[in-house]
């Protein structure tokens, strides 16, 4: 029968006290007063991302985790729709089977927006009846985020039968409502009164502002405050801690893999604690929120529970001198102890390469929209500039900082979409994905339509991957799972990201990840401007614009 000595924190009660930790099997048996933990390590429960989507590492769900355990991190709430976008219910399906191969809490949700929206070309759907039908699952532990809120505002049908299928079975129901408020945010958060005066939608990971959190928690919802590799909210809402520290969580919702190597919710505490905010309402909203909320399997340290918690040198820094999970060491010293697991790699890629002249705009008139990317956000800004047309087309100008950005059909052959963006800085060189939220088409951005159209078919060529190209260099990581992941290692799949995002920066790239923020150029839900396979898009109106004004 194992037995851990530490000083105990007690997060559930808000003690602490030297004790030991006395496992059987998976579960702990006893956690008791033991004065010989006083010189042992500080024994806390794990960490929660309590939103992520899986796929956004670029590794399986089992090699996420084999990384995310030696930050500390026991369990996460993942939103699989990245691949249900793809691959449909089989998608999901790949997830729950790849994730059953390790010990990690994996809490899956049944996605609730594929497509997300009706405005861009998806490899797959999913109806009401069939999210319905993951919701029976018992691997499914909630409905995903609702990002179509004008279709619960509307009373879509579709939409708010997916909503009901939740309610029906007792399972969370998570928002994506950036920027509502007022009237139309109470009727979206209580969906069309399916609890009656209860709220329905009870999570937000979107706002980026504290009065637009405030707001949602005044009117019942949790916050999820969120820390990613493009989106970072973490700064601007950590104030709220102090006033709800019973419905706040933290969560990364995308990271890559350079970054999950380095630190996970973790940083998000130890920044916290750093901060000044009380300890106990730091570690409520890393372990217990997301349990409680998600009503997860992972153990909260108390007798009975799973044997799931982390031991740390001190509550500063809170890196995890080692991390168990079900009884068992999984991570020591910075390594995972975890052996990395074998993944396959179902995918739906089906385009042919393209030509530079696929890329051509012909002018339409002197000025144009321009989506201007914002550091750190995944809302945009769009605003207006003369265009430069050369031989009666409109053409990227570096000098300016607007360039020419592509979304291109990866699931059959049509003409590419067309539009421009600044903030990217680049002087010669084009960027390609087909990690393109929600959709993951192609998107590219570059400096002249030879260059975009060398990315693009670099990425057709490998079936999925992201590329970085130069005149004279070109820089492939291939994601051959649904054009979204590798099979390898974090650390693996880690250089080889870095290596791009270097080419990036010498090339005069300023942002900080290019290739996330370059993703999510694509996302229709969050506003103000994108561009969708099919074309530009004014997220605050929801519909489709012209590139020229008139």
């Amino acid at each position: 029968m194992p037995v851990v000595y530490g000083k105990v924190m007690d997060v559930v009660h808000r003690r602490q006290f030297p004790g030991r930790i006395v496992v059987e099997g998976s579960r702990i048996v006893s956690v008791e007063a033991d004065a010989a933990g006083a010189d042992a390590p500080y024994v806390l429960p794990g960490f929660v991302d309590a939103h992520v989507h899986v796929e956004s590492s670029m590794l399986l769900p089992a090699a996420f985790a084999r990384q995310a355990v030696v930050h500390g991190t026991v369990a996460s709430v993942s939103d699989p729709h990245e691949i249900a976008n793809v691959l449909g219910l089989d998608g999901v399906h790949f997830m729950l089977d790849d994730a059953a191969q390790c010990p990690f809490h994996f809490c899956f949700g049944a996605p609730s927006c594929v497509p997300a929206t009706p405005f861009e070309t998806a490899g797959a759907s999913l109806d009401s009846t069939q999210v319905a039908s993951l919701l029976q699952n018992p691997a499914i532990g909630y409905l995903s985020e609702v990002m179509n809120f004008p279709g619960v505002l509307n009373g879509d049908a579709e939409v708010m039968s997916k909503i009901a299928a939740a309610v029906a079975v007792d399972k969370p129901v998570d928002g994506h409502a950036p920027g509502l408020s007022g009237q139309q945010a109470v009727e979206y958060i209580y969906a069309a009164n399916l609890l009656g005066n209860r709220p329905v939608i009870t999570t937000d990971h979107e706002c980026v502002a504290y009065d637009e959190a405030l707001w949602k928690l005044q009117h019942g919802m949790s916050i999820i405050i969120r820390e990613g590799s493009a989106a970072k909210n973490f700064d601007a809402l950590l104030p709220l801690l102090s006033h709800y520290p019973q419905r706040i969580m933290f969560c990364s919702d995308d990271k890559h893999p350079d970054d999950l190597l380095h630190g996970h919710i973790n940083q998000l505490v130890a920044r916290a604690v750093a901060a000044g905010f009380p300890l106990w309402d730091v570690l409520q909203a890393a372990c217990i929120n997301p349990v409680r909320h998600y009503r997860l399997s992972c153990g909260l340290l108390q007798p009975g529970d799973s044997a799931d918690f982390i031991l740390v040198n001190n509550l500063t820094d809170f890196k995890p001198v080692a991390t168990f999970l079900r009884g068992h060491k999984v991570a020591e010293a910075g390594q995972p102890l975890l052996p990395p697991f074998n993944g396959t790699a179902p995918n739906r890629f089906s385009c042919t390469p393209k030509q530079p002249s696929d890329f051509q705009v012909p002018c339409q008139g002197k000025r144009i929209r321009v989506i201007e990317v914002v550091e750190g956000q995944l809302i945009t800004r769009s605003r207006t500039t003369d265009v430069l047309c050369r031989e009666g087309c409109a053409v990227s100008d570096p000098e300016k900082d607007v360039l020419k950005l592509t979304v291109v059909n990866r699931y059959a052959d049509a003409p590419p979409a067309l539009a421009f963006v600044s903030g990217f800085g680049l002087r010669q060189a084009a960027l390609a994905s087909s990690v393109a939220h929600d959709s993951h088409n192609i998107v590219a951005v570059g400096t002249d339509d030879d260059l975009l159209c060398r990315a693009v078919n670099a990425i057709i060529a490998q079936r999925g991957g992201l590329a970085a190209v130069t005149p004279d260099t070109q820089g492939v990581l291939p994601l051959p799972v649904a054009g979204l992941m590798t099979t390898g290692t974090c650390s693996e799949v880690a250089a080889q990201y870095e290596t791009l995002n270097r080419l990036a920066s010498s090339s005069g790239c300023r942002l900080k990840a290019p290739f996330m923020t370059l993703s999510f150029l694509a996302l229709l839900v969050i506003p103000e401007l994108k561009l969708s396979d099919r074309g530009l898009f004014d997220g605050r109106a929801f519909t489709f614009t012209g590139l020229f004004l008139d």
